[in-house]
């Protein structure tokens, strides 16, 4: 499997994403929680495509939802993070694309249509943007650094205890930032451009493919707690340049 091959057919979905039209047949899945016929019809098409060039390989997209794998092989798609920026031509939002292998993600895509960039990693191969090596950042502390956050809008509950996380990570970074779309923030910390990520509650779609990003860059990413992610199941994450990350933890 070539993962230019795979970059080429993500690139392909600009075109969707560029219908406004579609992006305004909107769903409410839940609170703040939305589906548009962009998010659909690119699943679809990824579905099709890679289906008949990898008939072997199975499918976890956000718009099937969570369920049990019955192989230890599957493709990882959110067809469109950052749905609300979507509908509302906040011009925040991505496709990202991961490819799960017997317990580990061995190839991640993110392809941000708006500025034409791909991030990209294969396992043991490094972390690339539009063929260019990608580092994290060198902060050595959260001072160092600016911080982005994600408020798990589905989850009004976790709120209160998220926003006060918020302001401890706030009063040690020298900022904070949110875009809406978490994998975004995890390219961002791939390349450099924050020290870290952290939001209390996603789905695997939504960072397969940027954990592989961040961990190629040579940076770190587990949940709040410090352990390991689960590919099945929702859950925190927080996700560092490497050197920050106990710091990081210690301010969750």
């Amino acid at each position: 499997m070539e993962i230019q091959e795979i970059i080429a057919l993500v690139k392909r979905t600009r075109a969707f994403v560029e219908n406004r039209e579609k992006a305004g047949h909107i769903k409410t899945k839940g609170r703040a929680d939305y589906v548009t016929q962009v998010d659909t019809d690119i699943q679809a098409f990824l579905f099709r495509e890679l289906r008949s060039r990898f008939p072997d390989i199975q499918f976890l997209g956000e718009e099937e939802g969570l369920h049990e794998m019955a192989a230890d092989t599957y493709w990882i798609l959110d067809p469109i993070d950052g749905t609300t920026n979507l509908i509302h031509d906040y011009q925040h939002s991505v496709v990202s694309l991961g490819l799960y292998e017997k317990g580990r993600i061995t190839m991640g895509v993110i392809y941000d249509p708006f500025r034409e960039d791909v991030y990209y990693a294969q396992s043991g191969q490094g972390s690339f943007l539009n063929g260019t090596p990608i580092h994290v950042s060198e902060a050595e502390t959260l001072s160092e650094t600016i911080i982005s956050v994600g408020t798990s809008p589905y989850d009004r509950e976790l709120a209160e205890e998220n926003f006060r996380r918020m302001q401890r990570v706030f009063d040690k970074a020298q900022d904070i930032r949110r875009t809406g779309a978490a994998a975004l923030d995890l390219a961002y910390v791939a390349c450099g451009r924050t020290g870290g990520f952290f939001e209390p509650r996603l789905s695997p779609w939504d960072f397969a493919a940027g954990m592989l990003l961040v961990e190629e860059a040579g940076g770190t990413v587990t949940d709040f707690a410090g352990e390991p992610l689960s590919f099945l199941r929702k859950g925190s994450i927080a996700a560092s340049n490497g050197k920050v990350h106990e710091e990081l933890l210690g301010a969750l």
